[in-house]
């Protein structure tokens, strides 16, 4: 079945087809990006360190249908998820649709250019790195948005 067109426009999130749901999403590798949360005030702020499954040149997956399994505490964004979600950038393209935002011109959908992501510079693929070595997490917080 083929994606019915501008889908992101009138469908709701929860209406998508699985590849409408996949093609929203702009490969920036936000999400894989590792999190710490302030265990007082909740605050969550991301590393530069990705997920063991990235594959940093591509800004995606390795190993997509086996993701959960192989990395448990790996997030697993659902339409109700995105809602909870609050930590997702404000660049999300499901976190834009489902506030009914207009997705930005550098994503693949609007751009028709799967490269565009990363030469906007949104995408992981230019500061994130795969191990952590020996530097604390603390110490590779990172800020956008």
């Amino acid at each position: 079945m083929r994606p019915r067109e501008q889908f992101w426009k009138t469908i709701p999130l929860e209406l998508l087809t699985d590849e409408e749901w996949e093609l929203l999403c702009d490969r920036c590798g936000r999400c894989c990006l590792i999190k710490l949360e302030d265990e007082t005030s909740g605050e969550v702020v991301y590393t530069s360190v990705v997920c063991s499954l990235l594959d940093l040149d591509q800004c995606r997956c390795s190993d997509y249908p086996n993701r959960h399994q192989r990395v448990p505490d790996c997030v697993h964004l659902t339409p109700t998820r995105i809602r909870v979600f609050d930590w997702l950038p404000a660049s999300c393209a499901y976190r834009r649709v489902e506030r009914a935002l207009p997705l930005q011109a550098w994503h693949p959908l609007i751009s028709g250019d799967s490269e565009s992501v990363h030469l906007a510079g949104v995408s992981v693929r230019s500061y994130a790195i795969n191990a952590q070595g020996d530097e604390p997490l603390e110490e590779m917080v990172i800020c956008f948005d």
